[in-house]
Order: structure tokens, then C-alpha cells, then sequence
């Protein structure tokens, strides 16, 4: 069984890895993408307000489907179709097929996003221990991956189809051998989920506390990737070179703090790891407020990244100690806020530092991660501190391996 779980394991940090390349792919590509197909600056939002909403779409089909299907199954599923979304944007000539790619690529991320979770959440439970946020930081290093393959492509000049094509070749084949070894929960009978699960309005109220945490961290991320560049340059006055600096130190930290987050969460529990991050999160967006040059602005994006690196990973693994009888289905529903963060994140500090300033905007944030401490309670558990006495026998909670289904 250790094995199993060892496989299970590996296997699902590899998928989380090869989104996270094939999300930086398309995200840092944007520009690229615009001039291919001649999009406006005023149609452009729409384009890229789609993907978010449809993966909403997605996800909530998803908290349906894993009734009836495993999630490992639908993870299986919609990684390659994810990753041949992609190849479609960067293959296309025309308007109608990119709306095409794109409609696909954020229907099936919604699904993408949520199976992995589930089975992130799963497979901690079948631990004991948490594991959490080292899934999330090899997607922090899969970004970091995408974004250095994306700049490549740029200064080279290559075409989409050709930056893109490479890495689909690698990642499609290896998802699919990877996926023979997923490892699902077991789940509870029909009665058993309807038991717990109620008419849906009860777990919503349970679970809101979540949902707005995630909802907040999002905001706080999206801030970070679509206005630190333009933040530093334009207010802090930074070169254009320096102005792209911050995003990957941002990824970097990302990187290092999910790296090192299990051991503080098994030491110190979920809750204050959660408080800490929510801390030092503020924090950042402070000194980014109040920096008087580029170089401190840059200290305050390093703080956004250990500080923030932590809330989403954790939010999912409360989500599957809330319900335990009903994780898939908390954990997807939970994932629509993801989106709604993301949608809302950028447009909100956009219109402030427009209407007000880019200083005053950054405070926005930073009062909506402090209202995480408020929330930190919901992230307590008695079990949430694992190990040193308290870790569970290591073959709870554990289904068949995806290839035994």
C-alpha cells in the first residue's frame, strides 16, 4: 500500500507540474497571442475573462460528474485536452478557432484544477501528514519552467505553434503513462455524501469562510501577475528590464515557501501556518504601497510570494477536513472561487488606480488577505498538526490506484 501511495504521489505532482508549464505557457503569451489574431485592446478583455468564467463552468460540472465518475478518470481526461487546447491557440489563424481553443482549454481546466485538488486532498488524508502545498510547488515550478520556455520563444522570435508543439510532445505522452497510477479516496455511498452534504445551502454556509479566503488570495495573486510589471515601471520608475523582474521573483518565492510549507503546517498546524502567511502577505503589499524606488518594491513582491504561496493549498486541504464524507464535492465547489478571485483581482486594482492611485490600490488587497485572520479558525483541525504523535495510520482513506478502476 506504501507504494501505492508512493506512485500515487509522484504521479499527481507530476500533473500538477505540467499545468503549471502549460498554464505559464499561455498566460505569459498573451501578447503574442493578441498580435496572431489581430485582437483589439477592447476585445481582448473579453477573450481573457472567458477563460475563467468557462473554468468556473467547469468546475461546476465537475462537483456533478464525480458522483458517478472518480476524479482520477476525469483528471485523465482533461489533461490532454488541456495541453491540445494549447496547441490549438498557438496553431490558429483565425478569430473563430482561438475562440474555439480557448472555450475548450477553460471548460476542461475547470475540470483540470478540480480533479487534482481532489485527489491532492485525498491523498493527505491517506497520509496523515500534510502534502498539500508540495503539490502546488511543483506547479510553482512548472510556472517557473512555462514562463523561462515562453521567454525563449519570444526572444527568439518563434512562432506560437512552435513554442507550444515541443512541449505538448513531451508533457501529452508522459500525463497519460503518469495517470495509470493515480490514486483515488474512497468514497462514501450515496447516501452517505446526501447525508453530508444536505441540500447544498448548509455546506455552502459552511464552507463560505473558505471560498472567501481563496477568493482573496486570488485577488492578491492576480494582482501580482498583471500589475507588478506595470506598478514597478510606472510608479516606482524602474527600467522596462527591471519592470519584468518581479513576477518570477514572485514564482520563485511561490516556489521556495510551498517547498518548506508541509513542515511548518506538520510543526505548526494549519491554522497558524495560514495566519502567518496572511501576515507576511499584508505585509508585502505594504511595502509595495510605500516603496520610494523599484528596489523595495521588489522586496515587497518577494514577501507576496512566501506570504500568499501558502492560503490556496491549505484552503483546499480544509475543504476535504470540513467534508470529509463530501471532498470532491467541497473541493470543486470551493475551486469556482479561484476563478472568481482571478476576475475580479485585476479589474478591481486596475479601476482604483485609475480613479485613485496605484499606491492607494495595492492597499486593497492587502485588507482583504488581513481579513483571512478572521477566517483562520476554519483551517484548525484536531488533526491537522500531523506527525509527531499525531499522524494516522497511512492506509486510511485510500482507494485503488487509477489502473485498477
Amino acid at each position: 500500500m506504501t507504494d501505492v501511495l508512493r506512485r500515487g504521489r509522484a504521479s499527481l505532482a507530476f500533473s500538477f507540474f505540467a499545468q503549471g508549464v502549460t498554464f505559464a505557457l499561455l498566460v505569459t503569451r498573451i501578447p503574442a497571442i493578441q498580435d496572431r489574431y489581430g485582437i483589439s485592446d477592447a476585445l481582448l478583455p473579453a477573450f481573457l475573462a472567458a477563460v475563467p468564467i468557462l473554468a468556473g463552468v467547469g468546475s461546476v460540472t465537475t462537483e456533478q460528474l464525480v458522483k458517478r465518475v472518480r476524479p482520477s478518470r476525469l483528471l485523465r481526461g482533461s489533461q490532454p485536452v488541456v495541453l491540445l487546447a494549447l496547441l490549438g491557440v498557438g496553431s490558429g489563424d483565425r478569430l473563430a478557432e482561438l475562440a474555439v481553443a480557448l472555450g475548450a482549454f477553460g471548460l476542461t481546466v475547470g475540470a483540470l484544477d478540480s480533479s487534482m485538488n481532489m485527489l491532492g486532498v485525498s491523498l493527505q488524508r491517506a497520509y496523515g501528514r500534510s502534502i498539500m502545498l508540495g503539490f502546488h510547488a511543483t506547479f510553482s515550478l512548472g510556472g517557473i519552467l512555462g514562463a523561462s520556455l515562453a521567454w525563449a520563444g519570444a526572444h527568439w522570435h518563434l512562432a506560437l505553434w512552435v513554442s507550444y508543439l515541443p512541449v505538448v510532445a513531451v508533457l501529452l505522452p508522459a500525463t497519460l503513462v503518469g495517470s495509470r497510477w493515480y490514486v483515488d479516496g474512497e468514497g462514501p455511498t450515496a447516501p452517505e455524501k446526501q447525508a453530508e452534504t444536505g441540500t447544498g445551502s448548509v455546506v455552502f454556509r459552511l464552507l463560505l469562510p473558505l471560498c472567501l479566503v481563496m477568493t482573496f488570495a486570488y485577488i492578491g495573486d492576480s494582482t501580482v501577475s498583471n500589475w507588478s510589471a506595470k506598478y514597478l515601471q510606472d510608479t516606482l520608475g524602474s527600467s522596462e528590464q527591471l519592470a519584468t523582474v518581479p513576477y518570477n521573483v514572485y514564482m520563485v518565492t511561490t516556489l521556495l515557501g510551498r517547498s518548506i510549507g508541509d513542515f511548518g503546517v506538520r510543526r505548526f498546524g494549519a491554522a497558524a501556518v495560514v495566519r502567518a502567511g496572511a501576515l507576511v502577505a499584508a505585509l508585502g503589499f505594504a511595502v509595495v504601497a510605500g516603496a520610494p524606488g523599484p528596489w523595495v518594491g521588489m522586496m515587497g513582491f518577494t514577501l507576496l510570494g512566501l506570504g500568499l504561496c501558502v492560503l490556496v493549498p491549505q484552503t483546499f486541504a480544509a475543504a476535504g477536513r470540513l467534508f470529509p464524507a463530501a471532498s470532491d464535492a467541497a473541493v470543486a465547489r470551493l475551486n469556482i472561487f479561484n476563478y472568481v478571485g482571478f476576475l475580479i483581482g485585476s479589474p478591481l486594482v486596475g479601476a482604483l488606480g485609475d480613479a485613485w492611485s496605484y499606491r492607494g490600490a495595492m492597499l486593497v488587497p492587502m485588507v482583504l488577505v488581513l481579513v483571512t485572520l478572521v477566517y483562520a479558525r476554519s483551517f484548525a483541525s484536531a488533526g491537522d498538526r500531523y506527525g509527531g504523535g499525531h499522524e494516522r495510520p497511512r492506509t486510511a482513506d485510500v482507494g485503488r490506484g487509477s489502473n485498477g478502476l
